[in-house]
C-alpha cells in the first residue's frame, strides 16, 4: 500500500483559513486533518471541513458534463460528453461576444476562496470576450468600505495576539459556528482573567458562553458606538496622546457624540441605559488601565441599511482609548488587506477592449428580468456560474428563480453537487473540490498565506475552474498565450515577491509585518491617520463623521411597514453550514435537523404559536413555512432563520431569502439581508 500525506487548505468562505493534512492510501483520500504545526489552526478542523472526505466522496457528487432535458427548475438532466458541451458553450457564447458581450454574464463568490480556481483564467476570458463586469458584493464590502474610510485598509489586530487581551467584544459574530480559531484564542483570554462581552441581536452559541450579552435591535449597531464615544469623552476615558497624534477631526467628532446619550442610545437601540453605561466603562477603563482591549467584529453588523457607517463608528473605538498600542488591542474585521495580492496579474484586466457595464450580484434578481434598454444595456442572455448558488444564497429569492427560469437564458453552471441553481441549467459541469486541484490562498482572519496540493486524481470527468476557462477560450478561438498558464503559473503570481515553489513544500508561511500595525499611527489612510472625519466620505456623498442611519424597514423609517409586520428577521449562519455550502453533506444536515424559526416566548405567546408548531413568515416579498423554537435566544421583536437551506432540501421548497430584500447599503453596494420584517403566523 502507498500512504502519503499532501498539505492542502481550506477553501471556504470562512476567516480561519485551516492548514490541511490529507492522508491519501493508493490514490484514494482517507483522513483530512489539520496541520498541528501552523499556529493558527493548531491541529483542529471544525465539524465540517474535519467530514471533507465524506464531501468529496459522496455518491451525489457530479462527475459528468449534462444537458437539460426538462423544463428549467426541474433538474431533469442527459449525461454528455465534454466536447458536446464545450461545442454547445461555445455556439452559444460566439454570436453574443461578437454582437453584445454585455449580454454575458459571470456570476460567482466564494465556493473557493482560492485565487488562482477563485478568479483567475476566468476573469481573463470574461475580460478578453467583453462581457459584463460583475460586483461581487454579497458578503463583505459595505464593511470593508466603512473600515477603509477610517483605517485605510482592512488590517487589524493579529488573531495570534487576541489571547492576551483583558477584553475582548465579540460585535456581530459567532465564531463557535463560524470563526473557531479566533474562539479558541478568546477562550484562553478568558482562562487568563478577560471578560468576554457578546453584542448581537441573537443569543448565539457564542453569546451564551461570554459574561455578558448585549442584545440590540439589528441595525443598531452604529447608535451604540456612538453612545460609547458619549461616554468615553463624557468620563475621560481617553487616550489623549494617542488622539492628538494619531488621529483627525476629534473636535468634530466630539460634537457628534455629545448627541448621543446614553438614554437615546438605550432606546434607539432597545437595550438598558444600564448596558450603554457599563459597556463604554468597561471598555474605557480597562484600557485606562494599561490592558489591551480588543474588538472582534464580524459581517453581521453591515448587512442593514446603514451597515457601512455601522463597522466605520466600531473602527474608531480603538484609536479613541489608545487601543492600537498594544499588539493583542484594536480591532479585527478583516486581515484580507494585509496581503499584497498580485490581482492584475492573474486577473489581467489589460484585456478589456472597453470598460463593460457592472452588474451587481445582490440585484441579480432585477437584472435578469430586466429588459434591454438605454439605461440598463441589453438584456442578460447568458450567464456562466461557478463557485455560488445563486438561487439560494441571493435576496428576493422568487424574483431570482423567475429570472433563472427564462427559456431564453442561457445557463451554464459548474458545480460538485445538483444544487438549486444547478437545476436552472442548461449545461451542468462537473468541477475539481479542493483535494484534486492547485491553489494558492490568502486569509481575511489570520497572516498566512497558504498553498493547496491536489492530494487524488479529479474523481468522475470533474474539471478545474481554470482547464475549464482554458477549454472554453480554445474553443472560442482566444488564441491570447495568457490563455495556456498552468496552475502553477497562475499561483506563481497570486503575491508579490514570494516563491511559490517554497509555499508549496511548507504549505503556509507568514506574512512579515508589525505584531502592533497601529500603534504609532501610520494609518493607511489620506492622512496618515485614523480618520474620525474623513474628506473622501465627504467627497462620496457621504456624512463625514460617524452618524446613524436607521434600518430601511424599522418603525423610524417605515411606520406603516412596521405596523404590518412587526417582527425584525435576521438569517444567521447555521453552524453546520456554510452559506449554502455542506447542506447535502448528510451527516451535517441531520445533526442540523429541518429549517426553523427561532421566536422569543412573548412573541409567540401574543400569535398562538407553540414550540414545535409549523409557521409561515412571510412580508409582501414572499414567504417560508419552517418549525418554530420557542425560546428566550430571541429577543423580543427578532426572530432567527440560522441558514442557509438549499431550498429543495426544505419541506416547502423555499428558505429565509423569500422575504429579504435586493436594496442596497449606505456605502460599498452591498445587501440588506438583516434589515428584513416580517410577520408569523401558524402555517395552515
Amino acid at each position: 500500500m502507498s500512504t502519503s500525506q499532501v498539505r492542502a487548505t481550506c477553501p471556504h468562505d470562512c476567516p480561519d483559513t485551516c492548514a490541511l493534512l490529507v492522508t491519501v492510501e493508493d490514490g484514494v483520500a482517507t483522513e483530512v486533518k489539520g496541520d498541528p504545526d501552523h499556529p493558527t489552526t493548531a491541529g483542529v478542523l471544525c465539524t465540517k471541513v474535519s467530514r471533507y472526505t465524506e464531501r468529496t466522496y459522496s455518491p451525489d457528487r457530479l462527475l459528468y458534463p449534462m444537458r437539460r432535458v426538462g423544463k428549467k427548475g426541474e433538474g431533469k438532466f442527459e449525461r454528455i460528453s465534454w466536447d458536446e458541451a464545450l461545442d454547445e458553450i461555445a455556439a452559444r457564447l460566439q454570436p453574443l461576444a461578437a454582437t453584445e458581450p454585455e449580454s454575458i454574464l459571470p456570476y460567482s463568490y466564494a465556493g473557493t476562496m482560492g485565487l488562482v480556481q477563485g478568479d483567475s483564467m476566468s476573469s481573463r476570458f470574461f475580460h478578453k470576450i467583453g462581457a459584463s463586469l460583475l460586483d461581487r458584493t454579497i458578503c463583505a464590502t459595505a464593511g470593508a468600505t466603512g473600515y477603509k474610510y477610517t483605517i485605510g485598509a482592512s488590517i487589524g489586530t493579529d488573531l495570534e495576539q487576541f489571547q492576551n487581551a483583558k477584553l475582548i467584544i465579540i460585535w456581530g459574530g459567532n465564531p463557535i459556528a463560524s470563526n473557531l480559531h479566533f474562539w479558541t484564542r478568546a477562550q484562553e483570554a478568558k482562562r487568563n482573567g478577560a471578560k468576554l462581552i457578546a453584542i448581537d441581536p441573537y443569543r448565539s452559541l457564542t453569546a451564551d458562553k461570554c459574561h455578558q450579552h448585549i442584545a440590540v435591535l439589528p441595525g443598531t449597531d452604529s447608535a451604540l458606538a456612538l453612545g460609547m464615544m458619549h461616554i468615553l469623552i463624557r468620563d475621560d476615558l481617553l487616550d489623549h496622546d494617542y488622539i492628538a497624534q494619531y488621529t483627525l477631526g476629534f473636535d468634530q467628532l466630539r460634537e457628534r457624540a455629545a448627541e448621543w446619550t446614553p438614554e437615546r442610545t438605550a432606546a434607539t437601540c432597545g437595550i438598558s441605559v444600564e448596558e450603554v453605561e457599563g459597556l463604554a466603562r468597561e471598555y474605557g477603563e480597562t484600557a485606562k488601565r494599561g490592558e489591551p482591549v480588543a474588538i472582534r467584529m464580524n459581517y453581521g453588523v453591515q448587512r442593514v441599511h446603514g451597515g457601512g457607517m455601522s463597522v466605520r463608528n466600531i473602527a474608531c473605538l480603538p484609536a479613541l482609548v489608545g487601543a492600537w498600542r498594544h499588539a493583542a488591542g484594536g480591532v479585527q474585521l478583516s486581515s484580507s488587506g494585509t496581503f499584497k495580492k498580485n490581482l492584475a496579474a492573474l486577473q489581467r484586466p489589460d484585456l478589456l477592449a472597453k470598460q463593460p457595464r457592472t452588474i451587481n450580484m445582490t440585484t441579480i434578481g432585477d437584472d435578469l428580468l430586466r429588459p434591454a434598454s438605454p439605461e440598463f444595456g441589453p438584456q442578460l442572455k447568458a450567464v456562466i456560474v461557478y463557485n455560488s448558488n445563486p438561487l439560494a444564497i441571493a435576496p428576493d429569492s422568487a424574483k431570482v428563480a423567475a429570472g433563472f427560469a427564462r427559456e431564453d437564458l442561457f445557463t451554464v453552471v459548474l458545480e460538485h453537487f445538483q444544487t438549486d441553481t444547478a437545476d436552472y441549467a442548461d449545461i451542468v459541469l462537473p468541477a475539481t473540490t479542493q483535494l484534486e486541484h492547485t491553489d494558492a490562498h490568502s486569509a481575511y482572519g489570520h497572516l498566512y498565506m497558504m498553498a493547496n496540493n491536489p492530494a487524488i486524481a479529479p474523481m468522475g470527468e470533474a474539471k478545474s475552474n481554470t482547464e475549464f476557462f482554458r477549454l472554453l477560450a480554445a474553443r472560442m478561438g482566444l488564441g491570447d498565450p495568457c490563455f495556456k498558464d498552468s496552475d502553477d503559473q497562475l499561483a506563481s503570481v497570486a503575491f508579490v515577491q514570494f516563491d511559490w515553489e517554497s509555499l508549496k513544500r511548507k504549505g503556509w508561511q507568514k506574512l512579515e509585518v508589525p505584531d502592533a500595525p497601529f500603534a504609532c499611527g501610520k494609518f493607511p489612510t489620506p492622512s496618515g491617520k485614523c480618520e474620525f472625519y474623513s474628506e473622501s466620505m465627504k467627497q462620496d456623498g457621504l456624512d463625514p463623521l460617524p452618524t446613524y442611519i436607521a434600518n430601511y424597514e424599522s418603525a423610524a423609517s417605515a411606520p406603516e411597514l412596521a405596523a404590518k409586520y412587526p417582527l425584525a428577521m435576521i438569517s444567521p449562519p447555521a453552524r453546520n453550514f456554510l452559506n449554502s455550502t455542506f447542506v447535502n453533506v448528510q451527516s451535517l444536515r441531520a445533526t442540523e435537523g429541518e429549517p426553523h424559526l427561532d421566536i422569543s416566548p412573548d412573541d409567540a405567546a401574543t400569535r398562538g404559536i407553540n414550540h414545535g408548531d409549523m409557521v409561515r413568515i412571510f412580508n409582501d416579498r414572499g414567504s417560508f413555512v419552517c418549525k418554530a423554537r420557542v425560546t428566550p435566544k430571541a429577543r423580543k421583536g427578532l426572530v432567527v432563520g440560522l441558514s442557509i437551506w438549499w431550498k429543495k432540501l426544505a419541506g416547502d421548497g423555499k428558505n429565509a431569502n423569500e422575504v429579504t430584500s435586493q436594496r442596497l447599503t449606505d456605502m460599498g453596494r452591498a445587501p440588506t439581508f438583516y434589515d428584513t420584517l416580517v410577520q408569523v403566523e401558524k402555517a395552515a
